[in-house]
């Protein structure tokens, strides 16, 4: 019966993670991309790369921190909407504390 169940707590941690919408922003304005975010907490936006033909880009992009694992920020990052080629949303990225120190000490 234990076995059941844990398999179950499995099964629903699964669905959950499977449970982030996918979008192409190359098919939407950036107002709509920002406001599904916004909606929804946090999204995976895929589009084409403008430099290397073909290759995918995709990342998971979040309204607030809340949406970010432990230890991460939330971060501006850009992506290619129908009106513009740098609509502004949020990713989560964990904080460079080294290049901090790097630039405040070893530069002055």
């Amino acid at each position: 019966m234990k076995t059941i169940l844990l398999a179950a707590c499995f099964l629903l941690l699964a669905a959950e993670a499977q449970a982030v919408s996918r979008y192409d922003p190359t098919r939407m304005s950036c107002d709509r991309v920002q406001a599904t975010i916004a909606r929804q907490g946090a999204v995976i936006l895929r589009y084409q790369s403008a430099r290397v033909p073909g290759l995918p880009l995709y990342d998971r992009y979040v309204r607030d921190e809340r949406f970010c694992n432990a230890g991460e920020v939330r971060a501006r990052a850009y992506v290619p909407s129908v009106d513009t080629r740098s609509c502004m949303v949020y990713v989560c990225k964990r904080p460079d504390f080294d290049r901090r120190f790097r630039r405040r000490f070893l530069h002055d």
